[in-house]
């Protein structure tokens, strides 16, 4: 069953590890990876990455990407959503900070932002607009 547009936004809000897929170019399949994400329903996407990874070569050069997002229980559901990128800036060690506290322990949350400040080299954030979703529970199994 399709979810509501607030069922999808709630649930894409959640801090979910996302599936991130951009086109990889001619005869390439797209590249598929692992990544931690920052939503509010009704706004825009915006990830952090790296500015000299493959991932936003990639990404810059297509211009747009998609995201899904997906859980086993209580129900199996997914949301993927997909949109041009509307905005790249340099990293904040604030937003660094906001998007590290959405997926650690708090106890955890200040090494980890100290440690990638320091040796991730420079982090570009990426804002995508939410463009084209597809959503569903498919219930219990």
């Amino acid at each position: 069953m399709a979810l509501t547009r607030e069922e999808r936004e709630q649930f894409l809000a959640e801090p979910h590890i996302a599936a991130l897929a951009v086109d990889a170019g001619p005869g390439r399949a797209p590249l598929t990876v692992p990544i931690w994400y920052q939503y509010e329903p009704g706004g825009d996407i915006w990830i952090l990455t790296a500015l000299d990874s493959r991932k936003y070569g990639l990404i810059s050069a297509a211009g747009r990407f998609s995201l899904m997002v997906d859980r086993l229980e209580p129900t199996i559901r997914y949301v993927s959503v997909e949109g041009p990128v509307v905005d790249t800036a340099p990293a904040t060690l604030d937003q660094l900070r906001e998007m590290s506290a959405r997926y650690l322990p708090a106890d955890k949350v200040d090494g980890y932002v100290d440690f990638s400040w320091k040796n991730h080299g420079e982090q570009l954030v990426l804002r995508m607009r939410p463009e084209r979703w597809v959503s569903s529970d498919l219930g219990q199994v």
